[in-house]
């Protein structure tokens, strides 16, 4: 619908004053409530580049439309703006002709999506969870629209904190086992690496060390030494350090099949960060003017010119850093696969390390360094008080997943809602009202922005949340199946729409280019709005007017059909952001 007006109004603007305009220089927007239209092109910009007045250019291009195409019915002009109606017909073809497949881009790429990347020496947190669904939903939507996407978490397995723990364990572990704890498996790793920083800060308070002073703490020299046995593949070392890993792993795991988050490949940092240090000493070696040992002894990159600092890229001792195992991941990614855009999930707080290795696959000759894009997004927090995690210090994401099953079980009985359904059900449905509430939310946002999440309001039925996009769908399943009758759309053959099915019946129109836009974007909160407008549209035409007792049979069958198509939407849409629409709640 949309194409087809754009393309008309390049016409107009060709015909009548002879320029060629692309289409995104056009500003459309949908026509304001209180206005005659559907459509609004905005002609101030447009007028200024022709040197001619808003109003008279509105009114040209409009009567261009109105008798050149088949499709709009009349238009108005306000000031420089130009108000256009569809035809009703043409409205309900559009209807008819609306597909459950997704439009797909020109040019489909093949794009690799890093997204979760946890350390293995702690359990995934509420930071993991935005990541998670960002990464998700990201893929979904690419996807979609006809990408090659490869999901990629990349695990940090390796690295002076995942050493604590080992080392904790070793000194305090008693031979403990998730099993003969009860505790889940990624928590009891977590539990060894609290230990070994509060044994730390003991040890450091008797010696009276500072901050400044910490690599002088024995209990660090020896977690230290630990790193440089792993690296030197210390059989015993490796061994423990494995058990542990595997431990973590089957704990991410469990949750991961909890939030239907899932991956293409599992890569590890313990595989691969040998590849950069093995290019990072070739560079070295073959003399690259930007790569050099400081007086340390220490191998550094000299990024100033690129208005970055320098920065280290091997320690004095040899041992990695993690801008080592990134330069070697990349290459590595880039070698398997040869993808047009590598997009890594990443907090804002690592906006720097992505410039540097950016900067430095640069500097080593990569010069598809170009396609490295940097995914940040902002903090998620918490009301103080609410949903302490077992550590004290950070929200463990099972934590906050078990508080909101817990929750919306009881929101969701004090509203009345799955009383009918059978406990099995009713468990399930609360477990997918709690997780929608926190996707939902998280995903509606700009993905810069930090974030206050407030679990009771956003476990509302009513307002912009998961749950009253949920409650929504199962409104509609509700209302087909009670309808007596099988939904003919050869039966639609109105003269005019009311208000509310109009309005109902354009935002669903709008779908596809939602689509394209959310994935152009890389913005998930385009199609996460676009679902609370259209669920909002639904509320709206469903309560001000009648559908099943409808006595017009034409009328009751465009209301049933606009009702089964935006449960369709919810639903096909919904499932890009990973929010389940129950038929019942």
């Amino acid at each position: 619908m949309m194409q087809s007006l754009v393309k008309a109004i390049v016409s107009a603007l060709s015909e009548l004053k002879g320029i060629e305009i692309s289409a995104d220089t056009l500003s459309l927007e949908k026509t304001p409530q209180h206005f005659s239209g559907d459509i609004t092109l905005v002609t101030f910009s447009l007028a200024k580049m022709l040197k001619t007045n808003p109003y008279q250019l509105a009114q040209e291009i409009g009567e261009y439309l109105l008798h050149r195409t088949t499709y709009i019915e009349s238009y108005e002009v306000i000031k420089g703006f130009l108000n256009i109606k569809f035809s009703t017909s043409f409205l309900v073809n559009q209807l008819l002709s609306l597909q459950s497949t997704y439009s797909q881009v020109d040019n489909p790429k093949k794009i690799i999506i890093e997204f979760s990347s946890p350390n293995t020496n702690k359990p995934l947190h509420l930071g993991h969870l935005r990541n998670n669904f960002l990464g998700d939903a990201l893929a979904r939507i690419l996807e979609a629209v006809g990408n090659e996407v490869i999901r990629i978490n990349l695990i940090n397995d390796r690295g002076i904190h995942i050493c604590k723990a080992i080392l904790a364990y070793q000194k305090w572990g008693n031979n403990e086992t998730p099993a003969s704890t009860g505790i889940k498996p990624d928590h009891f790793i977590g539990k060894f690496y609290v230990l070994f920083e509060q044994e730390l800060k003991k040890q450091m308070n008797e010696l009276q060390l500072n901050e400044q002073q910490l690599t002088e703490a024995p209990l660090l020299q020896e977690a230290l030494q630990m790193l440089e046995r792993w690296e030197a593949n210390d059989p015993q070392v490796r061994s423990l350090w494995q058990t542990m890993r595997d431990c973590a792993l089957e704990g991410f795991q469990e949750t991961y099949r909890r939030t239907d988050t899932y991956f293409d490949e599992i890569q590890f940092e313990s595989d691969l960060f040998e590849k950069g240090k093995t290019i990072i000493l070739q560079a070295l070696e073959n003399q690259n003017p930007f790569i050099f040992r400081d007086e340390t002894g220490a191998v550094v990159a000299d990024l100033t010119s690129f208005n970055l600092d320098k920065k280290i890229l091997l320690r004095s001792n040899g041992t990695s850093v993690y801008i080592t195992q990134d330069i070697g991941t990349a290459i590595h990614r880039y070698d398997k696969y040869h993808p047009d855009e590598m997009i890594y999930v990443v907090g804002n707080e690592q906006e720097y390390h992505f410039a540097v290795l950016k900067n430095v696959l640069h500097i080593l000759g990569y010069d598809w360094s170009s396609i490295i894009h940097h995914y940040s997004y902002g903090m998620v927090e918490l009301p103080e008080g609410k949903m302490k995690s077992r550590e004290g210090k950070v929200v463990d994401a099972d934590d906050l997943l078990d508080e909101l099953h817990q929750l919306a079980k009881e929101i969701a009985q004090e509203a009345g809602k799955a009383n009918e359904l059978d406990p099995a059900t009713q468990d399930f449905i609360f477990e997918k009202i709690g997780q929608a509430a926190i996707k939902y939310f998280i995903l509606k946002v700009d993905p810069a922005k930090n974030i206050l999440f407030n679990p009771n309001e956003n476990l509302e039925f009513t307002g912009n949340t998961g749950p009253f996009l949920q409650y929504t769908h199962a409104r509609i399943c509700s209302l087909l199946e009670r309808s007596t009758e099988e939904i003919s759309p050869t039966r639609i053959n109105i003269k005019a729409f009311e208000p509310q099915e109009r309005k109902l019946l354009l935002t669903l129109l709008d779908k596809n280019q939602i689509l394209i836009e959310a994935a152009k974007t890389l913005n998930p909160n385009l199609l996460a709005n676009y679902l609370y407008e259209l669920a909002s549209n639904f509320n709206s035409f469903y309560q001000e007017i009648p559908v099943l007792k409808e006595p017009d049979t034409s009328k009751r069958h465009l209301r049933l059909y606009l009702a089964q198509k935006t449960a369709e939407v919810l639903k096909s849409f919904g499932q890009l952001l990973n929010i389940y629409m129950p038929e019942k709640m």
